[in-house]
């Protein structure tokens, strides 16, 4: 039995999911033709109170099309430092839209209202880039699946209509973060100018995520879209897995986040682990001691069959999901348990 926790995109389409996709009514989605994307479509673009939505193969490419329709070449975005746009993204915003990332030493992939302020360029002054974005992560994969608190959320947006800034959020496990807050799609809605969903991380969808905005700014995203090589042809029945995945996968990500929990405990009391970040969602971001060999750690779990990631900088993250059962719990807490490392 094989366990995978290297994230939560590992997950394989259950039989449901699989006959739902397989009964999906299809078209060409180029010319607007297919009907269960354009129902996934105007699904989510009210779900979340916005006006459009566009359906895209990878959360990259819906927050590279978001960059893209926000700035020009030579400006200038905000974000934290461990913003998965800047650091996981392929250098995508310089490459794709010529701008360059100011970054926020924030806590966790997450600052404050002042901070972001306090990197405004002036628009005036010619010899530095202008500030032309502001752009979030909820909840935070680098941060150990933080969630933000909506507050300070507000009081970012507040700084972002002051300068008259788009506003975008990278939320691709937002589904996440609202089961932990109870707070409601149509908030975010009402706070970004876009927003990014993902539909194959824990929602279980083999791929997908989309790309919400009003109408002027998915108009532009289509453009995008074909420029970065992303139109797709009879896409409804990838389209129905995100259509299944929203009627039935949202409330059960509470189960992953129970199991994170349980996984961070076994942790906090294994001689070998020196610190467990905060966990609130699915992700596990924990420290070996000093005395310990990360990549040892690693390999002898490897060997039990049990597969986790490391992030760089001494970070290993385990990701819980809808594959990684209460069986696999177990095996996982009790490997932890009887590890033995040369140290």
């Amino acid at each position: 039995m094989e366990i995978n926790l290297i994230s939560d995109t590992v997950t394989k389409p259950t039989p449901d999911m699989l006959s739902f996709m397989m009964n999906a009514k299809v078209g060409d989605d180029v010319f607007g033709q297919d009907p269960t994307v354009n129902e996934l479509q105007d699904k989510t673009a009210r779900l979340f109170g916005k006006e459009a939505a566009l359906f895209f193969p990878s959360g990259t490419m819906a927050n590279q099309s978001a960059i893209k329709l926000h700035t020009n070449p030579g400006e200038q975005l905000i974000c934290d430092k461990w913003a998965h746009v800047f650091n996981y993204e392929g250098g995508g915003a310089s490459f794709n839209s010529g701008v360059s990332c100011a970054l926020i030493d924030g806590t966790r992939g997450m600052f404050k209202a002042e901070q972001v302020e306090k990197l405004i360029h002036d628009p005036n002054n010619i010899h530095i880039p202008v500030t032309s974005l502001v752009t979030l992560e909820n909840t935070t994969n680098k941060g150990g699946g933080g969630v933000w608190d909506i507050n300070e959320i507000k009081n970012i947006k507040k700084v972002c209509s002051q300068y008259h800034l788009p506003f975008h959020l990278d939320g691709a496990r937002l589904f996440n973060a609202l089961t932990v807050t109870g707070e409601t799609p149509k908030q975010y809605g009402e706070l970004f100018d876009t927003i990014s969903i993902c539909l194959s991380k824990g929602l279980g969808a083999p791929v997908g995520s989309l790309l919400l905005g009003s109408h002027k700014h998915i108009n532009k995203a289509l453009r995008i879209r074909k420029l970065f090589g992303g139109n797709m042809r009879q896409i409804g029945y990838l389209a129905a897995a995100g259509i299944y995945a929203l009627d039935n996968n949202v409330e059960r990500l509470k189960e992953d986040h129970r199991k994170a929990k349980v996984l961070g405990e076994v942790l906090n009391s294994s001689p070998l682990i020196k610190k467990v970040e905060q966990i609130e969602t699915n992700i596990v971001i924990f420290y070996v001691n000093d005395n310990v060999d990360e990549n040892e750690f690693v390999n002898k779990l490897v060997e039990k069959n049990i597969l986790l990631i490391s992030m760089g900088e001494g970070k290993l993250r385990m990701v819980t999901h809808l594959d990684f059962t209460d069986e696999m719990l177990d095996k996982t807490i009790s490997e932890i348990k009887n590890l033995k490392l040369l140290v």
